[in-house]
């Protein structure tokens, strides 16, 4: 460890945080980790180790000219754990990095635990300023997510900023693969032959089917929003009840599309519900797409409406939860330190990213600010034509916090000319030339200081 280089907190040990905590471990910065969950799990948690998954098991799409791949493309740059563990615990599902959860955190945690300059602490945060000084740290990350506590959430409010601090996302339910009558189902990936070693298993809908089940869901209990609040949902991941609600047709062209999916006797159905194994055995199945409100009782009388889900068993039925995130724009720097205390940093889902590998990135991306901080260095601005500069981008200007997923729309336009305008692939097209300039763009900032991309 250089002694030089200080002491940092950092506050959860989810994505974000472990992200940040391995960044600067890995350089010889002491970082105190601290963590509650093995005191007390929140509703949305299972497990005590770090970096849990909740919602789902995918890391989003490994394809290169994708927005996620680009995004992978400069985490990778900066030596992400996540993408690391990722692939130690991935299963199959197609172009997606899917992980067998479990393994993905436990592998993760042993990394955390097992390394010299981190010490784990498990504490609940009340104040982190007070606890930053009480270990003798120049710096504290909070990187608690959308699963702050009450009594930080409670801090940050008060101290930090009032204005939009939740929001609520819903989560999938997972099924018992032995439970399910695989005579009404198939597997085949989409826009690819029908395959038992595809990594989707389908069940088709017919019309009669599917508005029976819609209508089903319409009607179905949900759990209610808090009394003093109401239900916002990050439009990109929205409850598929709610989508119900927005028009009987709404799931058919969203999580419940049939195109590219064609059965065996070559017919489309009408609608189809996607599968995806949850591990490597294949023993349990996540609901692709299929966040819910409903109650557990409504779910499970609702999804065994779903052919081949007649006799489902579900390990794990969908849930809503709060999420927690800050106004940046108004509240932090464009480093993602805080405007009223510069000693303290935020990361992760609370600055207002929304996703796995989007809240990763920003754990990387502030480890990288407070290192170079640490060495007494001006901080780097990353272009917006990269992946993490435009997320960083988005959230220090966006007139309304409203959490996004990485995509293009975020990134500057990439101008077309006459000729390529043409082109009826011009969409591809331009994802290219977006992705390929995202690249470059990260290369050439890499070039500042290499210390700082591994």
């Amino acid at each position: 460890m250089n002694d030089n280089l200080g002491k940092v907190l950092v506050v959860g040990a989810g994505l974000a945080g472990s992200e940040a905590a391995m960044y600067l471990a890995k350089r010889g910065v002491e970082v105190v980790l601290v963590e509650n969950k093995t005191l007390k799990r929140n509703p949305s948690q299972k497990i005590n180790d770090f970096a849990e998954l909740v919602c789902t098991n995918s890391l989003k799409s490994k394809e290169p000219s994708s927005g996620h791949g680009v995004l992978k493309y400069g985490m990778n740059g900066l030596g992400s754990l996540v993408l690391e563990s990722g692939y130690e615990a991935q299963v199959p599902a197609g172009d997606a990095l899917a992980v067998d959860r479990e393994k993905f955190s436990s592998i993760i945690t042993q990394k955390l635990r097992n390394h010299e300059n981190i010490t784990v602490i498990e504490a609940e945060v009340e104040n982190p300023l007070e606890m930053m000084k009480e270990h003798g740290c120049e710096h504290v990350i909070v990187a608690t997510g959308p699963l702050t506590t009450e009594k930080l959430s409670n801090w940050i409010v008060e101290n930090v900023g009032k204005e939009d601090f939740y929001f609520y996302d819903a989560i999938a339910p997972v099924v018992d693969a032995d439970s399910l009558d695989y005579s009404k189902l198939y597997f085949k990936d989409r826009h690819k032959e029908a395959d038992e070693s595809a990594d989707y298993l389908n069940a088709p809908m017919n019309e009669e089917q599917y508005y029976a089940f819609i209508e089903e869901l319409r009607n179905a209990d949900k759990v209610p929003a808090q009394s003093f609040e109401e239900y916002k949902f990050f439009e990109a991941c929205l409850p598929v009840d709610l989508m119900a609600e927005r028009g009987v047709d709404t799931p058919r062209f969203s999580c419940m599309k049939p195109i590219g999916l064609r059965m065996e006797d070559g017919t489309e159905p009408f609608a189809v519900v996607q599968l995806r194994k949850e591990n490597l055995l294949g023993s349990a199945f996540n609901l692709v797409g299929f966040q819910t409100r409903l109650t557990y009782k409504e779910q499970l009388r609702v999804f065994r409406m779903i052919p081949g889900f007649e006799k489902a068993s579900f390990p794990h039925l969908g849930s809503v939860h709060r999420n927690s995130f800050l106004n940046s724009a108004k509240l932090l720097k464009s480093d993602l330190s805080s405007r009223e205390f510069p000693c303290m940093s935020f990361a992760g889902q609370i600055t207002g990213v929304e996703g796995y590998t989007e809240s990763s990135s920003m754990g990387l991306y502030v480890a990288m600010q407070v290192y170079r901080k640490l060495q007494g260095k001006e901080t780097i601005e990353f272009p917006k034509e990269t992946a993490i500069g435009a997320l960083v981008n988005y959230i220090m200007t966006a007139p309304k916090p409203v959490p996004s997923n990485i995509n293009f729309g975020l990134m500057p336009t990439v101008a077309l000319n006459k000729e390529q305008r043409k082109n009826p692939k011009r969409k591809k097209f331009k994802k290219q030339l977006a992705s390929q300039r995202a690249r470059e763009a990260f290369d050439e900032i890499t070039e500042i200081d290499k210390d700082l991309f591994w």
